[in-house]
């Protein structure tokens, strides 16, 4: 497990502060940038006794290789990793838990913007198998704009099992697939669920989809195949709400 963490991003690091402030080492902030947001970053940070450098642009370009730090980055402690057991603890104290499962999605901006509409639409984890998956890096916590702090990451190592463990449990697994002969809104989604999204292109593995309960699929008119998978995940996503009445 690395030792540290990259953290940059106002919403990413306003996450950090407001929930988990001892993970903070060092902040590193851009000189001549005093905007409301920022400054009140780097006095909370001060309050838990973080040390902040204030530096040129170029410092802060060189410690996230160029990605958009907007002013703002910082040397942290590593998250903790959730597993299978964060998981049997979170579906004990949730009466209709939502779940969202990616199966080999990879890019972090898709992962960060999974994340981000994971939380608006109320779901209470982001599954993701340990292998052949993305983590949660700096530029997904950025994409996440704060939400990978509150939703729970859970990494687990043989998501099939997983899956059938969810279904004793009384959820029920619905999986997107271009194949299903199904649309998404012909499918009663208002039960303990979990939203199974696959890679783009790929789509989700062969015994992810064999675990589903069922397949569902977006309806596609025009003449691209598929859609960006944060994209589809949000239109699923907010399928669920609507039907749920939340």
């Amino acid at each position: 497990m690395a030792q540290q963490e990259w953290l940059y991003g106002l919403h990413a690091l306003q996450a950090v502060v407001d929930n988990e402030p001892e993970r903070l080492i060092e902040i590193w902030v851009l000189k001549g940038r005093d905007d409301e947001r920022l400054v009140n970053i780097v006095n909370q940070a001060r309050r838990f006794g973080v040390a902040v450098q204030f530096c040129h642009r170029k410092v802060l370009d060189d410690k996230v290789k160029g990605e958009q730090h907007q002013g703002i980055v910082a040397r942290a402690k590593p998250a903790k990793t959730l597993d299978e057991s964060d998981l049997d603890a979170l579906l004990a104290n949730t009466d209709m838990p939502l779940l969202l499962v990616l199966d080999g999605v990879t890019d972090p901006h898709n992962i960060g913007a999974c994340l981000r509409t994971a939380d608006a639409a109320g779901a209470h984890a982001l599954i993701v198998p340990k292998d052949k998956s993305g983590g949660l890096t700096g530029t997904a916590r950025k994409v996440a704009c704060g939400a990978a702090e509150v939703v729970p990451f859970i990494q687990v190592t043989n998501l099939a099992r997983t899956l059938k463990q969810l279904q004793e449990q009384g959820v029920w697994v619905v999986g997107t697939a271009g194949e299903a002969e199904q649309l998404i809104y012909d499918c009663k989604l208002t039960g303990p669920m979990a939203l199974v999204m696959g890679a783009e292109g790929k789509g989700m593995r062969r015994l992810t989809r064999e675990t589903c309960d069922e397949l569902v699929k977006l309806p596609m008119a025009g003449s691209v195949s598929s859609l960006n998978v944060s994209v589809a995940t949000g239109i699923c996503l907010y399928e669920i709400v609507r039907q749920r009445g939340l």
